[in-house]
């Protein structure tokens, strides 16, 4: 199976490390001819859990040098979500007939391309802890996975295809209610990571204040009725996606506060990737994640003002007209009042 992993950022650099350093055939793409030349020059390092892993000679080109190209069998699409939706129509022709795009963002993504562009997009989606000190140069910071399926349901002889060809790279899982497992991790998203942006605190930090709280259990519980009304039932994750008692909403107990700490004991004391990326002036993808909630929860009548409320506010801090702070979220318990 010929692959092309697009985006060699934390989560694509890390895959592509260990495919390469494994003997996959792989072929690796970014976005200008500049970061393909670095990569040639310095090659690909891995360190961290699951052990050092080098490629020293990698096969890596600017995207758009691909377009006379022989064809693949496989796209892993590892860029940030935005570029996802850009690149996704080239990358579909640059498939041989029967091939596949196998998007991995967090959010939306994978079902807006499926919507887009149809049955060549496999949904997928990331467990992988790494970060980039810098091109080519990797750390794994858990065992993670990818898990992947069909966004349609079920289990299919393709999604088992793919598991086989990718697992020599990174473990990778199958599902048949993978659009559940996307909402799993979206409302974590939508809660621990965005208002941990926002607030610039860990979940540990910000959960200690009342509008912490207040914050959290009302984004969670507009996320979690848009997935059911959407006629979506989330998959467990290390949590139940359901609150204990939940009836529209969490109720307060021992209970609640039980399934909380257990949140917390796997992200706790993360820093968000989206407060990093406020910190070095880059677009987040607050549009597929609490901005995606909004948009369809509006569509189909479901209250969602604290996600709204927490879109205009990320976008205000892109913008540079409001920094990060614990403040914020007091700000956003006055922007969308009960």
């Amino acid at each position: 199976m010929r692959i092309l992993i697009v985006g060699i950022g934390a989560s694509g650099g890390t895959i592509a490390t260990r495919a390469v350093s494994a003997g996959m055939p792989i072929w690796l793409a970014t976005r200008t001819e500049e970061s393909a030349g670095v990569l040639r020059s310095t090659g690909l390092r891995v360190s961290g859990i699951g052990g050092t892993a080098i490629a020293g000679a990698v096969q890596v080109a600017a995207i758009q040098e691909y377009r006379e190209a022989d064809k693949f069998d496989l796209i892993l699409l590892a860029t940030k979500a935005h570029d996802a939706l850009e690149m996704a129509p080239f990358l579909a022709s640059l498939l041989v007939p029967g091939g596949t795009l196998l998007p991995i963002q967090n959010g939306s993504v994978s079902e807006i391309l499926t919507d887009r562009l149809g049955r060549v997009v496999l949904g997928g989606l990331s467990n992988l802890g790494a970060t980039m000190a810098k091109p080519g140069i990797y750390e794994q910071r858990n065992a993670g996975h990818l898990l992947i399926g069909e966004l349609a349901g079920g289990l299919g002889d393709r999604v088992a295809k793919i598991a086989r060809a990718l697992s020599g790279a990174i473990e990778t899982r199958v599902t048949p209610n993978l659009r559940g497992a996307v909402w799993a991790k979206l409302l974590l998203n939508c809660s621990v990571t965005t208002i941990g942006a926002i607030a610039a605190q860990t979940m540990r930090q910000y959960m200690t204040s009342r509008a912490g709280q207040e914050v959290f259990r009302r984004m969670y519980d507009e996320a979690l009725s848009v997935a059911l009304a959407s006629g979506t039932q989330p998959e467990r994750m290390f949590v139940e996606p359901i609150p204990p008692g939940w009836r529209g909403t969490s109720i307060p107990g021992g209970d609640y506060d039980l399934w909380i700490e257990r949140i917390m004991a796997s992200y706790g004391d993360l820093k968000p990737s989206m407060l990093q990326d406020f910190e070095r002036g880059r677009r987040t993808e607050i549009d597929f994640i609490n901005g995606y909630v909004a948009e369809l929860g509006s569509q189909i009548g479901i209250p969602v003002a604290m996600n709204a409320a927490t879109t205009e506010m990320a976008h205000l801090i892109e913008q540079g007209q409001i920094q990060p702070h614990p403040a914020r979220l007091d700000d956003l318990l006055l922007a969308s009042p009960r």
